[in-house]
């Protein structure tokens, strides 16, 4: 029954962001009031309490309370949000007592989705507006009463009904519906298929296919974890199949797996946010983004092929691969080229981004309905496209109650003025040394993005962190992707690194040398953050030669340190293969054309002079 109610209710959630993408989204708060209580609904169903426990009526009770406060609340804003925006009402009892039932149900489902990290930031937030005046020193302010901090989260839009729950109630759920339906439809397997087809012939051809399926689900998605979970289940027994170190096959499945939150056109749903923050276009943000996703994933690929070499690491069997005509057959093809020229044509025809988003549905589920129909019966083409609905509805519960908490704590952050005061004491500490401050806040990102998903730890890094880089002199757009690409990596990154112990899991090996494993692969991703400072190309900064530099000299870097780090052996001694990569990634960034040049043809070389040694017996590892 709750699982009926579950899907029923995920499949309303769907319709609602498909009906609003189409037609307009309502007043703001009208709109972020409702998609909220739909959202909490669902979650207080997919994620019950005590389920499968003795004490679970006692949960049964406690989720029909959460959502009764959620209901009321979030109707009280629907029927008075002409007041609340034009008289900017004094909090009043009632107004306190449903805001701390909302906060609290926030809190509460946002433990059971992701676990204690980042609920327990939020309430620490709301700890140090209401008794920041018991701090001493520069770390405390003067203090904020419960009605001050009611008004400012519930009866505004700086609140929970800020900015960012804007943004997922409008932009990201229309992709996540977008790439929810799409993935339903047929699209994951076509991606898996182009995969295999495009790098199962080549060495580490398994390590490949994940790579390319991974990243091309993640573009989707723009989930790390839930892509681990999604591609990993085929890629990571397959790889072992074939012989592949158990460590190694889970990490190259969570490093690819986590390169899609930073490629276009989702970036993990931040590029929305990030959009919103800095005042500017998504399709900036995209195209920032795009030569920074190009070295993440050169890099991965260039380390998988250089470790496949040096252990010799099986190719995919020509009878496991499907072939050419059977992967761009009209009825798998159309579906996808209609979905993604919907959404061009969205795009350049100037419509909102959400609009796009629903064009490129109605062209997906046009091409999906004409190449199914006569195939397939109505019953299933039906349930196929519920299926994509109810799943989209499930992954908007995560990012709906996760951006709503972190607009609560962002707005405590603005209230109580810390993120400026964190920001000043940054740059006090590194002076005038714009790489130190980096450092500093390329570790603080690391530490602070632990265990909490990627778009909730972008907006608590933005919030706290990237004004320590733009009161440094970076762009704000450097400063904004700089962090973004820090809190993306933690996922990876140990001690608390979510998608490695996702993909360790499903490889059921254990979790430390996987990590090992995917901070080697992924070592170079450590670096690119830097080098926007080095190539602000990178970014879609200056001219046409600017970027033409930072796309050569930032390839050729990336790759010559992927060869280093993966053990590439060209000459007898490492020692001289070590200085040999280290030449090369210094020619590579001169500021004369010749030195990249030279480094290209060096770098072209080696791959030529590679070693090959004795495959590794199946099994090892």
């Amino acid at each position: 029954m709750r699982r009926k109610a579950a899907t029923a209710l995920a499949v309303a959630v769907g319709a609602f962001i498909l009906y609003t993408s189409a037609f307009g989204p309502y007043e703001s708060l009208v709109q972020r009031a409702i998609f909220l209580a739909l959202v909490v609904c669902l979650g207080l169903l997919v994620y019950p309490l005590g389920e499968g426990r003795r004490w679970r009526p006692a949960g049964i009770a406690v989720d029909l309370a959460l959502a009764a406060v959620t209901v009321f609340a979030c109707g009280y804003i629907v029927v008075n949000y002409a007041d609340i925006m034009s008289a900017l009402p004094w909090a009043t009892p009632l107004d306190m007592a449903l805001t701390a039932g909302l906060v609290l149900t926030i809190l509460e489902l946002s433990r059971r989705a992701i676990g204690w990290v980042f609920p327990g930031l939020v309430t620490l937030g709301l700890a140090y507006a209401l008794f920041g005046d018991a701090i001493p020193g520069r770390l405390g302010h003067r203090g904020f009463d419960q009605a001050f901090v009611t008004e400012t989260l519930f009866l505004g839009d700086l609140g929970i009904w800020g900015m960012l729950l804007g943004v997922a109630a409008t932009t990201i759920a229309a992709f996540v519906l977008f790439g929810s339906l799409l993935l339903h439809t047929g699209g994951g397997q076509a991606f898996i298929d182009l995969a295999m087809r495009v790098g199962g012939r080549s060495p580490g051809g398994a390590a490949k296919i994940a790579t390319i399926a991974s990243g091309l689900f993640g573009m989707v998605s723009g989930s790390a974890v839930a892509n681990v979970a999604t591609t990993g289940n085929f890629t990571i027994p397959m790889m072992k199949r074939l012989g592949y170190p158990p460590a190694f096959a889970a990490a190259v499945e969570a490093v690819a797996s986590t390169g899609g939150q930073i490629a276009p056109p989702i970036l993990g749903a931040a590029a929305f946010v990030m959009a919103e923050i800095l005042g500017t276009s998504y399709l900036t943000i995209a195209v920032a983004a795009l030569l920074p996703a190009i070295f993440f994933y050169a890099a991965v690929f260039a380390t998988v092929h250089v470790v496949a070499v040096q252990r010799g690491l099986r190719i995919v069997p020509d009878e496991e691969l499907p072939s050419w005509p059977s992967i761009l057959a009209p009825r798998r093809m159309l579906p996808i080229a209609a979905a993604l020229g919907g959404l061009f044509f969205g795009i350049l025809t100037g419509r909102s981004i959400q609009t796009a988003a629903f064009f490129g549905i109605v062209g997906l589920l046009a091409g999906f309905v004409a190449t199914r129909a006569g195939v397939d019966r109505p019953r299933d083409i039906a349930a196929r496209i519920v299926e994509g609905l109810g799943d989209a509805g499930r992954g908007l519960v995560i990012i709906g109650v996760l951006l709503a908490g972190a607009q609560i704590l962002v707005s405590m952050i603005n209230m109580t003025g810390i993120g400026v005061t964190l920001s000043s004491l940054i740059v006090a500490v590194a002076g005038n040394s714009l790489f130190l401050v980096a450092l500093i806040v390329a570790g603080v990102c690391l530490v602070m993005g632990m265990g909490i998903p990627t778009t909730a730890a972008y907006v608590l890094v933005a919030a706290v962190l990237a004004p320590a880089l733009v009161a440094a002199g970076v762009e704000p757009l450097v400063a904004h992707m700089f962090v973004f690409y820090f809190a993306t990596i933690s996922v990876i990154t140990p001690p608390v690194c979510v998608a490695v112990f996702v993909a360790s899991g499903i490889a059921q090996t254990n979790w430390m040398p996987v990590a090992v494993e995917a901070v080697r692969l992924a070592a170079v991703t450590y670096m690119i953050p830097f080098m926007f400072f080095l190539y602000p190309g990178m970014l879609g900064f200056g001219g046409a030669m600017q970027i033409a530099e930072a796309a050569v000299s930032g390839l050729i870097l990336v790759v010559a340190t992927s060869c280093l780090l993966g053990g590439m052996r060209i000459f007898a001694r490492r020692v001289l293969d070590t200085a040999f990569f280290v030449a090369v990634g210094a020619l590579a960034i001169l500021p004369w054309w010749i030195g990249p040049i030279l480094a290209g043809v060096m770098l072209v070389l080696a791959f030529g002079m590679g070693r090959r040694p004795v495959p590794l017996a199946a099994g090892r590892g």
